[in-house]
């Protein structure tokens, strides 16, 4: 009976550091296995080369955007992109025209 409480006290007081152990081993696990793990820089940095290639397409569409947009200020309208604009729009051309239209 001696030897069971004994081995009872014993077990209840390695109890708690187990426990500890165990948690700490999850942590571990996780920060190296996890979805923001050590494991996962590898797709984090082909992610951010992705979008930085997207971003710099995007940059440049807003800059050709942002020129037609210049171009066509009713303070100051650039006549040849009006006269596309209304010729693409309406259908309007000459016989012996030829239209290019703008990308």
């Amino acid at each position: 009976m001696a030897q069971l409480a004994k081995l009872r006290s014993l077990f209840g007081s390695a109890m708690m550091p187990a426990i500890a152990i165990v948690l700490l081993l999850v942590f571990i696990v996780y920060a190296i296995i996890g979805p923001n793990g050590i494991l996962a820089w590898g797709d984090y940095s082909r992610q951010l080369k992705q979008r930085q290639s997207e971003l710099r397409v995007l940059q440049a569409q807003k800059a050709a955007l942002a020129n037609r947009v210049k171009l066509l200020d009713p303070k100051k309208a650039d006549p040849d992109m009006v006269d596309e604009l209304v010729r693409r729009q309406l259908g309007v051309a000459h016989p012996d025209e030829v239209v290019i239209p703008a990308k």
